[in-house]
């Protein structure tokens, strides 16, 4: 899955060219690890399509804010903060930290392992790959349900919501993990997430439209259009990488939904009323 879109971000930029995110009001500009991740990511994906070496520059650039800004969190756990509240249902105060964000940042650091043999690079994915073997009580981004099924919790929230696209996304920097340090305890957890992905799928089809996560409210969470097609492209990717048939009808289901006319109004329908209902 390509981050090619994300590499010419058209906003604010540090004095190293990193960039920063507008958040507007009393937030204004704020480093956000995801973004730097994906901007990375997506410099690397351009620079191995042949593109400048100045795509490379960026890359690494990344990599390195992300080298620097790995730091123990209160329980000890190596993560990328958040320095800012952000408003979630439970709210979330700064410093907080996320296992998308600890899953992109691990999968960007092991390309630039790959590309440049440092080892300060894949020294620091080690690191907030740690945060994987830790429960979210325990100051890491892992939750363990009642059916022993595993999460990787995009928002560190209690109860928790099982966000589907974050949950995706960290699992790949499981699996990135893996493939660069053939690490059985990372391969052991990407089988475990695709366990989990697989028994739970099910929960995230209203039979119209896909949910955006698992939010315990009384009126569903129902994904936005964008996070609705993220959903198909995760899970034709999800289908690629573990070989389970599973992924792709699931995938062609919810395409089948972005098609109809009424499956659409329905779905902006239930997101309108959870807005109101809870935002």
């Amino acid at each position: 899955m390509l981050f090619a879109e994300k590499a010419d971000y058209p906003g604010h930029h540090d004095s190293a060219g990193i960039p920063m995110l507008d958040y507007h009001g009393r937030i204004g500009l704020q480093y956000n690890p995801i973004a730097i991740a994906q901007w990375g990511l997506g410099n690397y994906n351009l620079f191995c399509q042949g593109q400048s070496n100045q795509r490379k520059k960026k890359f690494l650039a990344a990599s390195d804010w992300l080298c620097a800004h790995l730091e123990p969190n209160s329980l000890g756990s190596w993560v990328w903060n958040h320095h800012f509240d952000w408003e979630y249902r439970s709210p979330l105060k700064a410093p907080w930290y996320s296992a998308l964000a600890q899953g992109q940042g691990i999968s960007l650091l092991v390309r630039a392992y790959s590309e440049t043999g440092t080892a300060t690079y894949l020294d620091a994915a080690e690191r907030a790959f740690t945060s994987f073997l830790k429960s979210t009580s325990e100051g890491g981004v892992t939750f363990t349900d009642a059916r022993s099924n595993l999460w990787f919790e995009e928002y560190i929230v209690s109860p928790p919501t099982h966000i589907l696209n974050g949950f995706i996304w960290a699992a790949w920097g499981v699996y990135d993990y893996f493939l660069a340090t053939e690490s059985s305890v990372a391969r052991d957890l990407f089988v475990q997430a695709v366990l989990t992905l697989r028994a739970n799928l099910d929960g995230y089809d209203l039979g119209f439209w896909s949910l955006y996560e698992q939010s315990g409210t009384l009126l569903p969470m129902v994904a936005s259009p964008f996070y609705h097609r993220l959903h198909i492209v995760q899970l034709r990717v999800m289908h690629r990488l573990s070989g389970d048939e599973m992924f792709a009808r699931f995938a062609d289901k919810w395409e089948a939904y972005a098609r109809s006319h009424a499956k659409r109004t329905r779905a902006l329908c239930y997101k309108s009323a959870f807005k109101l209902g809870y935002y």
